[in-house]
């Protein structure tokens, strides 16, 4: 894997190369085995690289044959040997071994429309010196990322991190409110935004064309996740293998590598899926690895075990105890802005110990997007069939007047707490939803904010986030409108980000054959009852790897990848919890209510409501704000 940056003047002026330097430079850990410049009149582009294909010839930038386009690019094209193939044979000259070098020659053949050819995760910079033109693409799904920036009158800038972007000497360090709301209410900052007012994120499934005038930046779809369902099958037998035979090309491609290779194993049953195949397909022992927690509630080792076990893996589990909370101050500099997902520590200490063993890994996300597999999905769908049968307006009045007078129950058992229930049945699908996957209620964050904040939000809610995705939806079924919101918003800028960020911290990379982008059209395709049937998740998929892996893999409640949060803000980061809130930076910014932000400690260390999602978002940002400075 790669880092990319690159600076564009519209005047043509002559580029800052020692600032370009810094910025690559600060993109070192993505690529620590080298690194490049293309520079030229009003153009700079920069690359630091991950040896992974192509050991000898693959440095970066790439040029066509007479050097009039040149690339920079992240990732891995996995059909480029077909690609190849393709342009050799309308003529294009290859001088490498590269994946890289089919993205110029595709540019030549295809322009534009060049990434619809590209199978793989990728981000890339590509300047067309006849054309005087920049064109910037991000994959399908989002996993590599890719930031920009019009920065002054005539700069235009971008990176892989928005670490780099900050180093341009234009950069301003405006913080965006409506960013604010929105990472207070999901924990991260959804694409296209950023933290920053005048940076955006590239969204997935984008490209954008850069012109000497600088004008209409605005991104270009290219693709989106098709939901036309397919009812060609005979029986759930041959959908079950036909999944086990895409599912295994999938994995297949993404074997192709020239440095060790090995996969990340949860013991969950999307990872299991994936080392089950690897095991298949390659013939020497698979290098497996997995992260234990000393709590028992946390800890999924036993099941990594089996697996490892049934398959005779090269296994490695290493224990996060339960005061690994050293990482805290280094998450904000590995995410440039605020990032509250705390399994964003176990995710780095699995990466740090991966890389002991392996350069590239293989891992099981997308598998809960593509199969309905998160609890979320199974509420949401029991709850729209519940406002399908009552009319509208007595549904919002029932349970509307059920939420305001039912008791909040803060420490009861899970069953006796319905308000919540009773609040999102008196909403609409996609707002209840929505708040389905905040970490902290609209009246939190009315009580959390200034008066001046609020003033300068004028309104907005971080539903919206939901509600546009929502509008342009290919589907109206409530289980696959879940599964697309979750594409668009969560995979990309929680998962796919935290991952990313965690693993290039380590110069590993993280391969994931379930978002393959042929596989995800095929399961979009599938009707919505083979994803979740009679409350069971995945069921199509449990179905396929029934013979493959044992029924406790399979059927055992799923248990995530988390820390125990609440108890250490209460004990181990009690005191640093105090001084985020008491003495940091915090109150400085004039976003926050100081007395609300009392009582929330207050009501959390005194256990009468567990804030530790919100309280952990306050760390995160005030840890956010003391790297920026």
């Amino acid at each position: 894997m790669c880092g990319i940056a690159g600076v564009f003047q519209s005047d043509r002026s002559k580029i800052d190369t020692e600032m370009l330097r810094r910025m690559n430079d600060s993109l070192a850990h993505r690529g620590p085995d080298d690194s490049g410049y293309h520079i030229d009149n009003g153009i700079g582009l920069a690359h630091r690289r991950l040896s992974i294909i192509d050991l000898s010839t693959g440095k970066q930038p790439i040029y066509n044959e007479n050097k009039s386009v040149v690339v920079v690019f992240n990732g891995e094209i996995y059909n480029f040997r077909e690609l190849r193939s393709d342009l050799k044979k309308l003529g294009h000259r290859f001088r490498t071994l590269t994946d890289t070098e089919v993205i110029v020659h595709a540019w030549e053949e295809w322009g534009e429309k060049c990434v619809k050819h590209l199978r793989g995760m990728f981000a890339f910079a590509l300047w067309d010196l006849p054309q005087e033109t920049l064109f910037l693409a991000r994959d399908r799904l989002g996993i590599k990322p890719l930031y920009y920036s019009v920065l002054q009158e005539n700069s235009f800038v971008f990176a892989s991190e928005l670490k780099a972007i900050r180093l341009h000497k234009a950069f301003r360090p405006d913080i965006n409110p409506h960013a604010v709301e929105e990472y207070f209410a999901y924990g991260y900052v959804p694409d296209p935004r950023t933290i920053y007012s005048g940076v955006k994120k590239l969204p997935p499934g984008h490209t954008l064309r850069v012109t000497r005038n600088l004008s209409d930046i605005s991104p270009t779809m290219y693709w989106d996740v098709p939901f036309k369902i397919c009812n060609k099958y005979s029986s759930e037998n041959e959908v079950a293998k036909e999944l086990l035979e895409r599912l295994r090309e999938a994995v297949n491609i993404r074997l192709i590598s020239d440095v060790p290779l090995g996969a990340f194993l949860s013991g969950g049953v999307d990872s299991s899926a994936i080392v089950s195949l690897m095991a298949e397909l390659q013939p020497d022992q698979i290098t497996t690895c997995s992260i234990a927690f000393e709590h028992e509630e946390f800890n999924e080792s036993s099941y990594s075990t089996e697996v490892a076990g049934q398959y005779r893996t090269d296994h490695h589990v290493r224990q996060v105890k339960v005061d690994d909370f050293a990482l805290v101050n280094k998450l904000a500099h590995i995410y440039d802005e605020p990032y509250a997902d705390s399994s964003a520590l176990p995710t780095y200490r699995l990466c740090e110990m991966a890389r002991e063993w392996v350069t590239v890994a293989l891992s099981g996300d997308g598998g809960d997007e593509n199969f309905a597999g998160y609890r979320d999905h199974l509420m949401h769908y029991n709850k729209d069939r519940i406002r399908r049968v009552i009319p509208t307006l007595f549904r919002r009045f029932l349970f509307g007047s059920l939420g305001r007078v039912y008791p909040r129950l803060y420490r009861a058992p899970q069953y006796l707490r319905a308000r919540t229930t009773f609040e999102s049945l008196a909403l609409d699908a996609v707002e209840s939803f929505a708040r389905g996957r905040m970490i902290t209620t609209p009246e939190d964050r009315h009580a959390l904010f200034s008066s001046r904040f609020k003033s300068n939000l004028q309104g907005y809610d971080a539903k919206e986030v939901m509600c546009v995705h929502a509008e342009n939806a290919p589907t109206q079924h409530p289980l696959s409108l879940a599964q697309y919101l979750d594409m668009k918003v969560y995979l990309p800028g929680d998962i796919l980000t935290k991952v990313d960020r965690a693993s290039m911290a380590h110069s590993l990379e993280v391969r994931v054959p379930m978002l393959d982008h042929l596989f995800v059209e095929w399961v979009s395709s599938l009707p919505p009852d083979l994803k979740l049937r009679a409350g069971i998740s995945k069921y199509i998929l449990k179905k396929a790897y029934q013979s493959r892996l044992s029924e406790q893999i399979l059927f055992r409640p799923k248990m995530g990848f988390s820390i125990p949060l609440s108890s250490w803000l209460r004990g181990p980061l009690r005191n640093r919890l105090k001084r985020c809130v008491f003495e940091s930076r915090l109150l400085e910014t004039g976003i926050f209510d100081q007395e609300t932000l009392q009582t929330f400690v207050l009501e959390h260390l005194s256990r009468r409501r567990d804030h530790g999602p919100l309280l952990w978002a306050l760390i995160m940002f005030d840890n956010f704000l003391n790297v920026e400075s």
